[in-house]
This record gives C-alpha cells, sequence and structure tokens, in this order.
C-alpha cells in the first residue's frame, strides 16, 4: 500500500511540465552525453573549430527537447570562454503565416536587441533597432500600417505587431519587398554595432542561438504558402541569414530539408544536426534497453517514489506507448496521475494504480491524433514498413510535414535515420 497523498500527486505533475532545462537542472537527464551522435557536442566542434563566422542548423521535432538542448550548447561554448546569446523566437514571430526575409531579420533583430541589454543592462548603441527602423520607414514614406511608434525606443511596438496581428505583419511584408537589401543591410549594420560593444567588454567570440524557429508551421489552407516561404527564406535568402563576426545557430523544421535539399552546402555549414526521440526501439521493433533506461531516469530525477505509484513493467509500457517523445511521455503519466487522484476530498489516492487507469489515459492520448484521413493510411502504412519517409513528390509536403507537426511519424537514429509510426497508431492502422 501506497504512504503517498494527494499532493504527492501533484507535486509529481507540476514537476512534469513542459519547460526547457538549464543543464544543471536537478531534472536535467544528460542522456546524450554517452552518444557518440551528440548534435550538441558536434555542433561545439563546428563553432569552434571554425576558422569565421558560421551559420548551422538544428532540426528535431517537437517534444524532442530542443530548446533544452540548445541550453547545454549555450553551457558548453560559455564554458569555452565564448559570449552566447540565447534568442527564443517564441515572442517575437507568428509561427502560422508565411515568412519572408525581412520581417525574419527585424525580429532577430529584435531579439538580439533585448538579449544584449538583458546580458549587459544598458543601453549599447545610440540609437536602438526600433528607431532605426522608423526612420526607415519614414524616409521611404512607407506607411507605418498600424504600427504606434509613440513613446520608448520603438520596439515594443515592432515587437507586437509581428507576433500578434497578422494583418499588419501582411502589409509590412508587402511594403518592404522593395527594399529587401535596405532591410537586410540595416540589420547587418545594427548587428555590426551590437559585435563592436561586445568588443568594448570581451574579445571573445559571439554565437547567437536563434530558437523555434522549427516551430514554423502552416495550418489548412495557407500550409502550402507557410512550408514554401521558409523553404525560399532558407534557400533562395540563405546569404543574408550569415551575421558578420557571430556563429549562428538556427533551429529548423524538420520538413525543411526536402524543400530546401543541399542546404549544409547553400549555407556554407555542415550538415543539419537533428535531436531525434529517446531512441527506445530497434529499427526492427524491439525494445532498446538503453532507452528504456534513460526514459526510467528521467522520471527518476521528477520523482524519486514514482515506484509507489506504478511498477516499473508498466512504466515500460507507457514509455514503449509514447515511442521515446518526452512530450508525450510526459502528458502520458500526468493524466494518469489526474485519473489516480481521490474521488472524494480525505480518501487516498488510488495507488499503485491499476492497468485500466493506465489504458484510459492511453485512449486519451490516441484520440489527439486520431481520426486519420483514408487518403493518409496508406502513407503511414508505408513509412511503418520501410522505416523511410520517402516524398512522393515535393506538392506532398504539407502532408508530410502534418504528420511530423502532430506526432503521427516519429524520427529516430541508430547510425542511420529512420521513421516509424506513433505507437499509439499501431493498434489503429493495419500495418
Amino acid at each position: 500500500m501506497s504512504s503517498l497523498s494527494e499532493s504527492d500527486l501533484q507535486r509529481f505533475f507540476q514537476n512534469l511540465e513542459n519547460r526547457p532545462l538549464e543543464p544543471d537542472d536537478l531534472f536535467y537527464e544528460a542522456y546524450l552525453d554517452n552518444n557518440p551522435d551528440d548534435p550538441i557536442k558536434e555542433l561545439v566542434r563546428d563553432i569552434t573549430w571554425a576558422k569565421q563566422d558560421s551559420v548551422n542548423l538544428l532540426s528535431g521535432q517537437r517534444g524532442s527537447g530542443k530548446s533544452t538542448e540548445l541550453r547545454r550548447l549555450r553551457h558548453l561554448l560559455t564554458e569555452k570562454g565564448y559570449v552566447v546569446f540565447f534568442c527564443d523566437m517564441q515572442g517575437y514571430m507568428n509561427f502560422h503565416f508565411p515568412i519572408e526575409i525581412t520581417d525574419f531579420l527585424i525580429s532577430i533583430m529584435l531579439a538580439l536587441s533585448e538579449a544584449i541589454r538583458e546580458k549587459y543592462g544598458k543601453n549599447f548603441t545610440k540609437r536602438g533597432y526600433g528607431e532605426r527602423f522608423k526612420d526607415f520607414m519614414t524616409q521611404t514614406k512607407i506607411e507605418f500600417g498600424g504600427i504606434d511608434f509613440a513613446g520608448g525606443n520603438g520596439e515594443a511596438p515592432i515587437k507586437v505587431a509581428l507576433k500578434q496581428d497578422p494583418t499588419i505583419k501582411q502589409r509590412l511584408q508587402n511594403a518592404l519587398r522593395g527594399h529587401v537589401t535596405k532591410i537586410v543591410q540595416q540589420a547587418h549594420e545594427f548587428s555590426q554595432d551590437m559585435v563592436n560593444f561586445v568588443r568594448q567588454q570581451t574579445d571573445d567570440k559571439i554565437v547567437l542561438l536563434i530558437d523555434s524557429v522549427e516551430q514554423i508551421r502552416g495550418v489548412g489552407e495557407n500550409a502550402k504558402a507557410v512550408h514554401d516561404s521558409v523553404s525560399n527564406l532558407f534557400g533562395y535568402h540563405s546569404d543574408k541569414l550569415h551575421l558578420t563576426n557571430f556563429h549562428t545557430v538556427y533551429t529548423v523544421p524538420p520538413y525543411l530539408p526536402p524543400l530546401a535539399p543541399a542546404l549544409g552546402r547553400l549555407l556554407d555549414s555542415t550538415i543539419i544536426r537533428s535531436i531525434d526521440n529517446v531512441h527506445v526501439f530497434h529499427r526492427d521493433g524491439t525494445p532498446d534497453p538503453t532507452g528504456l533506461a534513460v526514459m526510467e531516469n528521467i522520471i527518476q530525477r521528477r520523482f524519486s517514489h514514482w515506484q509507489q505509484i506504478f511498477s516499473r513493467e508498466q512504466l515500460r509500457n507507457m514509455i514503449l506507448a509514447t515511442g521515446g517523445d518526452l512530450r508525450d511521455f510526459f502528458r502520458l503519466i500526468r493524466n494518469i496521475l489526474i485519473k489516480a487522484a481521490p474521488l472524494r476530498e480525505g480518501f487516498k489516492p488510488l495507488l499503485p494504480v491499476a492497468d485500466n487507469i493506465i489504458n484510459n489515459a492511453k485512449n486519451h492520448l490516441r484520440r489527439d491524433i486520431l481520426p486519420i484521413a483514408e487518403q493518409d493510411m496508406d502513407w503511414l502504412i508505408k513509412i511503418a514498413d520501410t522505416k523511410e519517409a520517402k516524398l512522393p513528390s515535393i506538392d506532398e509536403l504539407p502532408r508530410l510535414a502534418r504528420f511530423f507537426d502532430n506526432n503521427l511519424v516519429q524520427n529516430y537514429r541508430n547510425g542511420d535515420d529512420w521513421y516509424d509510426l506513433h505507437p499509439l497508431l499501431k493498434d489503429v492502422i493495419t500495418v
């Protein structure tokens, strides 16, 4: 009989909240450290071995831990004497509408400006980016299009407009298409001013980590337009993504490589590094004991008394049911904890949990990825059978991107990249 109370379950539940971790966080499990293909250590070498500034790409599906591992990259580079600025683009971009090189660079400059102010606590140039952009709009007689520049340094209203108002963003994109060269020049001049400011503080080299760009995804009718805009951004405008005297790391969507072949060569980078699901399966479908142990260690860090809630066999079952996807794994356990809570105040939780509670929670998670359209069924069966995510034609990319975004298809690496269906789909789709 378990001695745990409802407050213990609540604490476990809260410990499983989805948030990026720093390497010194008690919840952080350094499972990639012993991996010979650790993409973060490879990125460290990409950057530290380069003679001059570089552009690097990091990909992976949602829930694979990219943001946490980017923080480890920041830690490792800082230890090696680099100045690292971390820019989470969630606060600066609307990920569900087409992106263009102009508003992308504007968003990055706003994020970088804020990151430097946070680090050094002062203005680093006489005129901020918002002021320069406002002056440019005035000189070229471009209407502000609903952007209120009154007060402050002008950066906040641009940030809000690009993030929250798709109409203003589209109006701005239309107005700036004839001024791409000037916007690029202005962004590079501003970033160089930042370099000069940092050089006054230290001689260390500078790294810029651009997070969350991989979340750009189209929905419904605008899916193709969004995907095409990402391809155009990183393909046609690849040369404009080089920021002089910066080593830059961009996170990119997993659907980008088929859209922009030879992307690494275009950016003069190495290859696209990728963070994949924890390797809980071998390619033949048999469980991988090493991956299972990693997932168990992750739970041990979050709540050391977990064996009073479910058995090791039940935990193993939950790991395999979510395929090494950390986000789904946590969501499943959180739902189980809710269901195990006492029916009435003052009663004890229903512990250890019965198998039917776990199965019920798995069914709830499965509903999130159902129903499967008939037109998708054959393709999903082929992926499960071949362990490859082949693209019949470039026009089909929005469908494949949807498979990744909705976690219908999961990516693993064991020497080679390979793919499989979300385990909870295999009871629904006959392979």
